[in-house]
Parts: structure tokens; C-alpha cells; sequence
């Protein structure tokens, strides 16, 4: 009988583990601010109704995911990325395809965010800012940040050729409207690196998003690029850091499920409860990004939209990011950025 009972036990163990297994999740982020973020929005939420969700933070190595799946050892379950990535991984069949009658409403959504592959969770800008208690005449063009006679001091860039070359040919007088076009010519090219070069000696390069602001804060640079999120993180922390809002590039990060997870109906319904209107509002409100679900506009009060790049006034003379373009010429355009750092 007692030998009976623990078979029993033994039985009723074994067929529990599956589903306590498929209830925890590996979620992977950028970290940061956003990841603070999600955590408040997303995680702790999830949890609260009995889930469990491992946070791991990466820099957007597309290389990890493509090993995990082509060696058939995913343990990644639900990744964030940024919209090239998200485009080329598609292409090259990392991603599960997504069912969205399983995770949200189409019409609800920002036409960007809905991909076969990847849905977009929220809208980040990169823009410039200055710090308001040491910058009295603030900027008012592109034209400025690159002119260091009219405000002298260092610019901080993030150390790419993505958004620095739209942002060199802005500040030599291309339109918004008309900067892939002239950059994707080789005399538009060359006109945004000879314009990069002119600001060359005055750039102080960041490659981590904390880096902009801390820049700002210590005085080391004068104007900077960064993602508007930083910008608002550091100012809930005290700091009064200000943003220029024409210009920016506004761009989606998305949430993809890599191919061969073995949570991939978990994953399903973690992505789903992140797309719900009232979690897409709550991440807006701990952080300055677009919620992708257009729903969410409505609980948001005057305070916090105007601080967001989806806000009508901010989004007036914004750039949006071309995928396509970068898809297309960024590795050429890269290389070449990266042999002109050097030099």
C-alpha cells in the first residue's frame, strides 16, 4: 500500500513538472531604464498571476539567437529587438510566426508594429538634449549641434553610422522628408561623412545608452544624442535635462519568440498580456515611449504624452527610421563608418 502510495506520488510528480516548466519563461531586454520599465509594467504583473519570468539583458546580439536555434538549444523564450534585427531575423527564419488573434487586436495597433514575425511593443526616439541648468540659449536646428562656434563645446554621438548620417545631412539642410532619398545616393553619402567630418574633433562617442546623459549631467558635453527614454529616467532622478524634439528619428522595439523554443505557448501568452491596454499605458508611464497599442493614448494623462514621441507636437517634424534603407545599405554604410572613426 505505502509502495503504491509513493508510485503515486512519484506519477503525480512527473506530471506536474511539464507544466510548472511551461509556466517560467527567459524574457531578454536591453536593460537599462526600459528594462526598468518592463519590469513595473510587465513582469511583476505577470507574476502576480502566477507565472514566472527569468529577466536576462543583452546588447542586441543577433549572433546568440542564431546559434541557439540553428544548434536547436533555445533557451530564450520571448526577445526584444530593434527593428533591423527584427526584419533580418525574419528573413532568415529565426523567428516564430505569430498568430495575433492570440495576442491582440491588429486595428489596435500602430501599423509598424505588425509584422509576420515580430509585434512592436513601443515607439523610442533618438533625439538631441542639452542640459537645461548649463545651457542658457539652447538649440533650435540640427544646423546647431554641428556648429560649435555658435555653441562651443563637445557632442556627445553614439559611435554607429545609423541616425548620424540622417542627422549630418538634417544639419546641412535636407529635408526630413527627403534624407533617405539623398542618402541613399553616393553623393548623399559622401555629403553626410564630409559633414560628420567637420564635427569630427568635437565628438565625444557613446555606445552605452547611459553614457548620454551622464555626459550631460557631468558637463563633459555640451549637446548630445540619445534615446528620449534616458532623458526621462534621468530627469525622474532630479536632473533637468532637456530634449529637441524636430528632427529626431522615432523608431519600434519589438517583441519576437525565437524558432524551437519549447515555451512557445507561454511565450504566446507573456507577449499577449504585454500588448493589453492597460500594461502598454503602465510602460508609458514609467518610461517616456510610445505605447504600439493606440488604446493605451486614452489612459494617459497631458503630463506624460507630452513627453512621448507618439505626441503630436513632438512627432510633427520627426524622421521616421527606414528598416529598408539600413537593410539594404547599412553593412556597406557601417564599414565605411567604422574605417572613418579610425582615420
Amino acid at each position: 500500500m505505502k509502495r503504491s502510495l509513493i508510485a503515486c506520488a512519484t506519477l503525480a510528480a512527473c506530471v506536474a513538472l511539464p507544466s510548472l516548466a511551461q509556466q517560467q519563461i527567459t524574457v531578454v531586454n536591453f536593460g537599462g531604464a526600459n528594462a526598468n520599465a518592463q519590469k513595473k509594467a510587465f513582469y511583476e504583473p505577470y507574476e502576480k498571476a502566477g507565472n514566472k519570468i527569468v529577466a536576462v539583458e543583452y546588447n542586441g546580439e543577433q549572433a546568440k539567437i542564431k546559434a541557439m536555434v540553428e544548434t536547436k538549444k533555445v533557451t530564450w523564450d520571448v526577445v526584444e529587438l530593434e527593428s533591423p534585427d527584427a526584419a533580418r531575423g525574419c528573413d532568415e527564419g529565426l523567428f516564430e510566426k505569430l498568430d495575433y488573434s492570440k495576442i491582440v487586436d491588429k486595428a489596435d495597433l500602430l501599423p509598424a508594429a505588425v509584422t509576420d514575425c515580430a509585434v512592436g511593443i513601443f515607439v523610442w526616439s533618438t533625439v538631441m538634449a542639452y542640459n537645461g541648468d548649463k545651457l542658457k540659449t539652447p538649440p533650435t536646428s540640427w544646423a546647431d549641434f554641428f556648429d560649435t562656434r555658435k555653441i562651443a563645446g563637445k557632442r556627445g554621438m553614439r559611435k554607429g553610422a545609423r541616425y548620424n548620417l540622417e542627422f549630418a545631412l538634417l544639419a546641412d539642410g535636407v529635408k526630413p522628408t527627403d534624407v533617405y532619398k539623398v542618402l541613399a545616393t553616393k553623393e548623399g553619402a559622401d555629403r553626410a561623412f564630409k559633414k560628420l567630418t567637420e564635427l569630427k574633433p568635437s565628438i565625444q562617442w557613446w555606445e552605452a545608452g547611459a553614457q548620454a546623459p551622464q555626459f550631460l549631467v557631468a558637463g563633459d558635453v555640451v549637446l548630445t544624442t540619445v534615446f528620449n527614454g534616458r532623458i526621462d529616467a534621468a530627469n525622474r532622478e532630479g536632473r533637468n535635462l532637456k530634449i529637441y524634439w524636430p528632427g529626431g528619428i522615432y523608431d519600434l522595439d519589438y517583441w519576437a519568440i525565437p524558432k524551437g523554443t519549447p515555451n512557445k505557448d507561454a511565450a504566446v501568452k507573456f507577449i499577449a498580456f504585454t500588448m493589453q491596454t492597460a500594461n502598454q499605458a503602465t510602460y508609458a508611464q514609467n518610461i517616456a515611449y510610445g505605447p504600439a497599442n493606440t488604446k493605451a493614448l486614452a489612459k494617459l494623462d497631458k503630463k506624460v504624452l507630452d513627453d512621448l514621441p507618439t505626441s503630436t507636437a513632438n512627432a510633427k517634424e520627426a524622421l521616421q527610421f527606414s528598416v529598408g534603407f539600413w537593410a539594404d545599405q547599412g553593412e556597406a554604410l557601417e564599414k565605411r563608418f567604422a574605417a572613418w572613426a579610425t582615420q
